[in-house]
């Protein structure tokens, strides 16, 4: 199967964790019990234009690989989502991954992309 290429991983900006919306808020502990659900590597909500929130965890098989974001992402356009309205990864790494931000930017050009730690403090916040 060939290799796909993804854009470069972006490095969240800082952000004040106390900052983030009741709403965001809210994402981080979707994004969090879905990593811990299965203890996987990464865990990732997203909101939707109408307010659904959809979770996710990344996927690591022989056959398939899927981040969590993208997998949050492909959940809300299943259902019919046209427009995300935050996201947020929660994971060990430091930036987020090329192939997740990519997914979130093919519903929303402007959505805020939170990544967090896995103890829920949100590292900082990718804007563009």
């Amino acid at each position: 199967m060939p290799e796909t290429p993804v854009e470069p991983a972006a490095r969240p900006t800082p952000s004040d964790p106390a900052g983030l919306s009741a709403e965001d808020g809210k994402l981080v502990v979707l994004a969090r019990g879905a990593r811990a659900r299965v203890a996987a590597v990464e865990g990732a909500a997203v909101r939707d234009q109408d307010g659904r929130t959809y979770a996710a965890a990344s996927v690591a098989l022989p056959s398939l690989t899927v981040t969590a974001l993208q997998l949050a992402v492909a959940s809300a356009a299943a259902a019919g989502a046209s427009r995300l309205e935050a996201a947020v990864v929660v994971t060990e790494a430091s930036t987020l991954d090329g192939a997740g931000h990519a997914a979130v930017r093919d519903l929303s050009a402007d959505a805020p992309i939170h990544v967090a730690a896995p103890d829920g403090t949100v590292l900082g916040t990718v804007i563009e």
